[in-house]
């Protein structure tokens, strides 16, 4: 029996399995069955790889040829498997050598003239065999890809004549190319662009600093998806860690260049009318899903409440715990979600409530139904609640005098808050929680006071109550100082209003 090592993957970690291949007598014709729950992509390779013998001159002998994939309880899916199963048969016929196959981590399909082509998850496959003393074989034009873990041990391989001649010592594969940052060309957009609206940007900065969730709540026009659009350019650069964890994150959904990392944080846009399978993950090989798509930079939701509210109330785990737990039959995937959630919306349907010049003959009452769209407990996850008014015709002309911050001036106060905050406590303020939160947001008697006589006359939950001196904190760190005062907690209550908005129904 032949046994060579390929992976499934569980959300972010992978499982070793091990390709058996068994080539047993007694048959008049040849018969070929891959046992071991698997998927039909899986069983599907078993004709891909008949074709591919045939285009390298050999055929299945008149006996029978079993492949197991163990252990045999874990489901297996995905066309990876094509090339380890591949390779077993090759050492099954003596054209490959088991003991040099058995030190590496093999994926990648194949295609029926031979080639090897690309599939998902080859960094995440890289990283696992780099951890526990493999190397690794899989498509040549993913061979960068598999140097982004950080070894060498890598052999990159367009077709399988080139993996036959390497191993038999007639024609050595060489290393893959270094892998190169995924630099962000320059932003053709900033925050100078932005004609009024100083309220809002003021929130911005306050979301991206503290990497707070944000709802912005205002007519049409006003602006909301253009502040949105720009929050990417005053957001800090991501740490080293949080590249290698996006990356891999894309490499399993197969959204990752092959030679380049997620070097620029994520900004996923996702139309109001996305299912809860797209925005959560899943699927019958548990995907990773819009949130982890966006772990480490940022999920816009525009038009939030035409989301179906069964999508919206996903998010409430996950904006608390920073992952999510796809359950499925067979398979459980844990994916980390730690986005930062920006929104926007309209205050009615129309989107003019409160203008006797354009609003509808229903308004306000459909303003009411518009807005319980959105539960109460969502709405109180969201950490800035913003108006956006109308842009004041005299306020669109931008010259010199009157020129708004540019992002690269916003961007040195959010770095500068940001530093403190991980210094500090090192993670954002936006996760501080328990002892933690007690310990970096201490506040004066006055200061309890005061905030405990607003919670009380504001109806505020215990969330939102602590949720406010996060805010004040990271209000706090953008003007430099080291303790909450009353003007932070002050401006920070400015952002959680009695009712949903100045567009709201009281």
């Amino acid at each position: 029996m032949i046994s060579l090592n390929s992976v499934i993957f569980n959300g972010m970690d992978a499982t070793k399995i091990d390709v058996q291949v068994q080539i047993s007598h007694g048959m008049a014709r040849p018969e070929f069955n891959i046992i071991g729950l698997a998927d039909r992509a899986v069983k599907e390779s078993a004709q891909r790889i008949v074709n591919v013998l045939a285009a390298l001159g050999l055929q299945l002998p008149p006996k029978r040829l079993t492949v197991n994939l163990s252990p045999a309880d874990v489901e297996k899916s995905g066309a990876h498997f094509d090339l380890p199963i591949l390779c077993g048969i090759l050492c099954a016929f003596d054209i490959l050598d088991e003991n040099k196959l058995s030190k590496y981590i093999i994926t990648g399909e194949v295609g029926l003239n031979g080639a090897i082509v690309k599939t998902n998850g080859v960094l995440a496959a890289s990283v696992w065999a780099n951890k526990n003393g493999f190397g690794i074989i899989c498509p040549g034009a993913q061979g960068t890809e598999a140097r982004l873990a950080g070894h060498d041990n890598i052999l990159a391989a367009n077709h399988v004549l080139e993996l036959i001649n390497h191993f038999n010592g007639k024609c050595l594969l060489g290393v893959p190319d270094a892998p190169t940052m995924n630099q962000s060309p320059e932003s053709n957009i900033d925050m100078s662009e932005v004609h009024g609206q100083a309220a809002a940007k003021r929130a911005l900065e306050i979301a991206a600093a503290g990497g707070h969730a944000m709802l912005m709540v205002g007519p049409p026009g006003s602006g909301k998806t253009m502040l949105a659009s720009r929050l990417a350019t005053i957001m800090p650069e991501m740490t080293a860690d949080e590249i290698l964890e996006t990356s891999v994150i894309y490499s399993i959904a197969g959204g990752l260049d092959s030679k380049t990392l997620m070097s620029h944080r994520p900004f996923r846009s996702v139309h109001h009318t996305s299912s809860p399978v797209a925005l959560a993950g899943g699927g019958s090989d548990a995907r990773p899903g819009e949130i982890s798509l966006a772990h480490n930079g940022v999920l816009f939701l525009d038009e939030l409440p035409e989301f179906n509210r069964a999508t919206l109330e996903i998010l409430r785990q996950p904006m608390e715990s920073g992952k999510i737990m796809i359950s499925r039959a067979r398979r459980n995937a844990t994916y980390p979600a730690q986005f930062q959630l920006i929104a926007a919306m309209n205050p009615c349907p129309c989107g003019h409530l409160g203008n006797a010049a354009l609003s509808c003959s229903r308004a306000p009452r459909c303003a009411e139904a518009y807005q319980n769209k959105i539960s109460g407990p969502l709405l109180d996850r969201i950490d800035l609640h913003v108006d956006v008014d109308p842009v004041n015709p005299w306020e669109m002309k931008n010259d010199n005098a009157t020129a708004s911050e540019s992002s690269a001036t916003i961007r040195e106060r959010v770095v500068r808050a940001r530093a403190a905050q991980i210094a500090r406590q090192g993670y954002v303020n936006a996760r501080l929680d328990g002892a933690d939160l007690e310990k970096y947001v201490p506040l004066t008697d006055e200061l309890t006071n005061f905030l405990n006589t607003a919670a009380e006359k504001m109806g505020m939950s215990a969330r939102g109550y602590n949720r406010i001196k996060r805010i004040a904190r990271t209000i706090a760190d953008l003007r430099g100082a080291t303790n909450v005062e009353m003007p932070d907690l002050a401006e920070a209550l400015s952002y959680r209003p009695i009712h949903r908005g100045k567009y709201g129904v009281k």
